[in-house]
């Protein structure tokens, strides 16, 4: 056990928020468009990411015929635009690292769209490397508290090939390494888990504390970068107060 997850604080912190249902519909019809073909089929037995993928989904409520009609999107069926898998790289306010993950179907256009959010926020874009260093792909679940105890949560995730488990809020933060990612989440569903949220991104390697001004203007750039319809996931290597951030938020 590490103790209290530091970034699931930024990464996590607005559940209200995605529930602008018709944003986020579009943002894992893209996901479930491009897992389908990037992984060769339209399977999610054989697709880990389509599975991942069509989870999420279903976890947001999104009707059966919208996942059906992403997938065969992706397979060549159902016509469509052609997105890539794009990330972007920059500094925020405090110099916390950002990480961007978009799916376009026009580079130009996301790239001038994302560089302008970073300068509106008071950071911005960098080049490809300046900050990827600083975070690693993880498997990450956010498990609800109960009905497991932490002896019982942490023996199942260890046993499946996890690696840690830390406090977030009133739950736990499950991380994996992407290779064990599905084993993981399996045994914590076989073993009741409730899992609020499952994913493969991008966590820091270490966190840089950030408060007042910074915190607010922090925030901020990070609800326009979520809120593009391009952007698929934001990742920050902030450290800050769940009390500030609520504050803040509301």
């Amino acid at each position: 056990m590490s103790g209290h997850s530091k970034w699931s604080t930024i990464k996590h912190k607005k559940a209200a928020k995605d529930a602008k249902r018709g944003k986020l519909f579009n943002k894992l019809i893209r996901e479930i468009t491009v897992a389908a073909r990037m992984g060769g089929s339209g399977d999610v037995n054989f697709n880990p990411r389509l599975r991942t993928a069509v989870l999420a989904a279903k976890a947001a409520s999104m009707p059966g015929e919208n996942i059906e009609r992403a997938i065969k999107k992706g397979t060549g069926e159902g016509g469509g635009a052609a997105y890539e898998d794009v990330m972007y790289e920059g500094y925020g306010p405090g110099g916390v690292a950002i990480m961007v993950r978009a799916l376009t179907d026009n580079r130009n256009r996301t790239v001038a769209d994302v560089r302008g959010l970073f300068t509106r926020g008071h950071g911005s874009l960098g080049e490809a490397g300046c900050v990827g260093w600083m975070f690693h792909r993880r498997g990450v679940l956010l498990v609800a508290g109960g009905p497991l105890d932490e002896d019982r949560l942490m023996e199942v995730v260890l046993e499946a090939g996890g690696d840690d488990v830390a406090a977030a809020g009133d739950g736990w933060e499950v991380t994996t390494a992407p290779d064990a990612f599905e084993a993981v989440r399996d045994a914590l569903d076989r073993a009741g888990a409730r899992i609020e949220s499952a994913e493969i991104t991008m966590v820091p390697s270490s966190t840089v504390r950030v408060t007042g001004g910074d915190a607010q203007q922090l925030l901020k750039l990070l609800d326009m970068l979520e809120d593009h319809d391009d952007v698929q996931a934001v990742s920050a290597n902030a450290d800050l107060d769940d009390e500030e951030v609520a504050r803040l938020s509301a």
